[in-house]
């Protein structure tokens, strides 16, 4: 059976895409090239469903998330309020997962942030 070999992309719609891939960019440091591309460092991604009902997405009109892998989910969270983006004060630890913290892009997107165990 033929299958899937990872995610090729994940594309999202905005107001204004040039100023949200600005954001993701310089509060993240996701850095693409001119077509996109973000060579990621290798390590495990999640694929996971949820109910149609749950809050974990933040707005219940948010029909997916993303999740980042970052390697110090507490630098990264102040990182973030230095520059003021919206960052949750919730952190959760979950026993031999890793912890995870979470910032709203601009868009309004809630983003999770993913520091595995």
């Amino acid at each position: 059976m033929e299958h899937v070999l990872g995610i090729g992309g994940y594309f999202m719609r905005a107001a204004d895409p040039i100023a949200l891939n600005a954001w993701y960019r310089d509060c993240l440091g996701l850095v693409t090239d001119e077509h996109g591309v973000w060579r990621q460092a290798a390590g495990p991604t999640v694929f996971a469903t949820f109910e149609s009902q749950t809050g974990y997405f933040g707005s219940r009109s948010q029909q997916n998330m993303l999740n980042f892998r970052v390697h110090d989910l507490d630098a990264m969270l102040a990182q973030l309020r230095a520059v003021g983006a919206k960052v949750s004060e919730d952190v959760q630890d979950m026993q031999g997962i890793g912890r995870f913290g979470w910032v709203t892009d601009p868009e309004g997107n809630r983003v999770e942030l993913w520091q595995p165990a």
